[in-house]
């Protein structure tokens, strides 16, 4: 007879404190850790880790799978990379509260924001909830493979509120504010961890209007924060842009975390436009924490990138005429039709009109930060490595070679344009940021941003790029990335039941084969309703991932078990601990 069910052994255990790694056997009995240390007793199962990384499951604080959640059990592509537990809500945008009358207006807004297509949405979420409870109702009888904890998403509950008048950006009135506090309450008290907001003109609809969030006084503010203080519990998520009014917008929501004795999280990027406006925000945000406001920062490990292709959303000639008339094509009819050479010099010698709802439209002619995306790219490329200075080597323009690397691959090579966190070429902005004692590792928008973006896989990209592989400056200790993707992650959120190899908590492991982890290239599936598209990236080196002790996946092929569950609310560290 067997006192466990699962012993993971002769790892190299990296706990999630922060401390150094020691080999030991970890022991599972029901779904949390029972021992860690020289374990005798065998187990109904055993892996052996020798020579092999055993972590925390990591904890991945930014994602949007409110839609994919409710058609599908993996969260992929954040699973594919050792997450256990994820967040969704984020930015503001999300599908509860909702009458049945207002349901197109959030599908548009999360089509803008996210870049999840109408159709993919309309056929996808059956929209069994009106309120946020009965949401929160129908993904409790859902399985995952990973546990599942949400935000209340602004947008939503302020249409819920004010009905059309939300996206007409009108301001509440304290009569509304007063509902939209109840609400929200009622959320917290069904199992909410928060609210996420957005004030920034990059988020609109499909159809160009801009988020409804942006009305929000700090009337409203204060009267959502009031509402988590008053149910004790909730972290206010913001993202902000860094314009001319970023320091008032901080400045008001960290006067309203504190006011309410609730967590604080934003976004913090390197913006090429103000390259050290991070220094002050985060200057800011240390202030805070010392006098008593927990605030904490969501930091990008590698550059904002957008990534550029035939099969994508987005490439340097995406709107130009002669591309326009074929963009409906097959992508092998494009591919022909492009390699003609009248249409190229026609091509190029035409403007791009980008669409303004589309701000990342503006950039992507940007071939001082544009590099194609080879087998086993860095995501800290040279600038000698850009389409710019590729070109110049080669006496052509920049359009002209980034056209030829379209075509490349049979029409399916990808350009990687990096936007943020990478002003200098250089990553070290983020090494910087990642260092701070208030911030984690985020914003890797896992279910968002199908065709432009595939940041789930930024948990393997810290162990590799920043433990192991990193060329152009200083690598970070294993010991803090584990520590920073996991305990600090978890805590950010109250989830106090994880994040640490330790007796009493949650068996979410991970054990990795660190030599030979390793990233594949993001690519393109039709696997979402209605035939949708997404990119797709994954991971080698993932000998075991483990939810609740049981293994979701082994050498990165899922076991097709799904353990996890939505979570209610904070979680109080095990009483054994």
């Amino acid at each position: 007879m067997t006192d466990f069910d699962l012993v993971i052994r002769g790892g190299m255990v990296i706990d999630g404190s922060g401390g150094e790694p020691r080999q030991a056997d970890v022991a599972v009995r029901d779904g949390v850790i029972a021992a860690v240390g020289d374990v005798p007793t065998a187990g109904r199962e055993e892996i052996d880790a020798h020579g092999q990384l055993v972590t925390p499951g990591f904890v991945d604080v930014h994602t949007h799978y409110d839609g994919q959640a409710t058609w599908e059990n993996r969260l992929v592509p954040s699973t594919n990379h050792g997450v256990t537990t994820v967040v969704m809500g984020n930015c503001g945008v999300g599908f509860a509260p909702c009458k049945p009358e207002h349901r197109d207006l959030l599908i548009k807004l999360m089509e803008g924001v996210e870049d999840i297509p109408n159709v993919v949405l309309s056929e996808g979420v059956d929209w069994r909830w009106t309120t946020y409870p009965e949401y929160l109702d129908y993904l409790s009888g859902r399985e995952f493979d990973a546990d599942l904890c949400s935000y209340v998403p602004h947008a939503a509950l302020r249409t819920f509120v004010m009905g059309e008048r939300a996206f007409n950006r009108e301001e509440a009135t304290p009569e509304e504010i007063a509902q939209m506090a109840a609400v929200l309450e009622e959320a917290i008290d069904a199992g909410a961890f928060g609210f996420g907001t957005s004030q920034t003109m990059f988020h609109r609809s499909s159809d160009g209007q801009l988020t409804p969030t942006l009305a929000a006084t700090e009337e409203e503010y204060a009267g959502l924060a009031g509402a988590l203080g008053r149910a004790g519990s909730g972290v206010l998520q913001f993202v902000i842009e860094y314009n001319d009014d970023w320091e008032q917008v901080l400045d008001m929501a960290l006067r309203q975390a504190t006011a309410a004795g609730r967590p604080f999280s934003m976004s913090l990027v390197q913006s090429h436009g103000k390259p050290q406006l991070w220094r002050t925000i985060l200057d800011k945000v240390d202030d805070a924490n010392a006098s008593g406001t927990a605030a904490t920062m969501q930091v990008l490990p590698r550059p904002l990138g957008v990534l550029l292709g035939l099969q994508l959303t987005l490439h340097p000639f995406y709107s130009t005429p002669t591309y326009l008339a074929m963009a409906d094509r097959s992508l092998a009819e494009r591919v022909d039709e492009l390699h003609k050479p009248e249409v190229k010099e026609r091509i190029l010698a035409e403007a791009n009109d980008p669409n303004p709802t589309i701000a990342i439209g503006m950039r992507v002619r940007d071939f001082d930060q544009l590099y194609e995306m080879g087998d086993d790219f860095d995501y800290e490329p040279a600038a000698s490595d850009s389409i710019r200075a590729q070109a110049e080597r080669l006496g052509v323009s920049p359009e002209s070679l980034a056209y030829d690397k379209l075509l490349e691959r049979d029409g399916r090579n990808v350009l990687y344009l990096a936007f943020s966190n990478y002003a200098d070429h250089s990553l070290e902005p983020s090494r910087e940021m990642l260092l701070s004692d208030h911030t984690v590792p985020g914003l890797g928008d896992g279910g968002a941003h199908l065709g432009v973006i595939c940041d789930g896989s930024i948990y393997t990209h810290m162990l590799t790029h920043w433990g192991r592989d990193r060329t152009q400056g200083e690598r970070l200790p294993l010991p803090y990335l584990i520590h920073v993707m996991t305990r600090r992650c978890a805590q950010m959120m109250g989830l106090h039941d994880r994040g640490l190899v330790a007796p009493g908590y949650r068996a979410d492991l991970n054990v990795i084969d660190l030599d030979h982890l390793d990233l594949g290239l993001p690519r393109v599936v039709r696997d979402l309703p209605a035939g949708g598209r997404r990119l797709m990236q994954d991971a080698r080196g993932y000998t075991a991932t483990i939810v609740a002790g049981i293994v979701v996946s082994r050498s990165g092929a899922h076991t097709g078990a799904l353990p996890g569950r939505l979570v209610r609310g904070p979680q109080s560290e095990p009483i054994t601990a």
